[in-house]
């Protein structure tokens, strides 16, 4: 079994808290208070929960930096003040540098007991296939 230490407790705490805050931020009309908090909760939390050296090499690699130049584009945005705009470019942003995550996460999600049968419905099937990919490549 893996061990999780106490700082990587505290990392998925604020990591979950970042996303609290930011779906409350763009529930409330894009409140820019409640989104930059967000932006800061969790970029602190995946600090905590993969360590800041591993954090700064996801980012900062040569094939994620158009990811990492809109991610981050788009939190200094949302500090500036035009949070809508700064929304949209740092969504673009996460769907670029998490895109190879994914599948993983589908795969998981469809043998959740409850989950795994909503996402079987006919009409889930297209949406799931597109976005988890290929079934077979993600199995271990």
């Amino acid at each position: 079994m893996i061990e999780i230490t106490d700082l990587q407790k505290i990392g998925i705490g604020l990591a979950g808290f970042g996303i609290s805050f930011l779906f409350l931020g763009m529930l409330l009309l894009f409140d820019k208070g409640l989104l930059a908090i967000g932006n800061i909760l969790f970029i602190s939390g995946l600090g905590c929960v993969i360590g800041v050296e591993r954090t700064l090499r996801f980012f900062f690699q040569r094939h994620k930096v158009k990811g990492t130049t809109a991610f981050f584009g788009g939190i200094v945005i949302v500090l500036l003040g035009w949070p809508i705009i700064g929304m949209i470019i740092e969504s673009y942003g996460f769907f670029a540098l998490f895109s190879g995550f994914f599948p993983v996460a589908i795969n998981f999600l469809g043998r959740v007991p409850v989950l795994g049968t909503l996402l079987n419905l006919p009409f889930m099937q297209k949406i799931v296939q597109k976005l988890g990919g290929d079934g077979n490549r993600t199995t271990v």
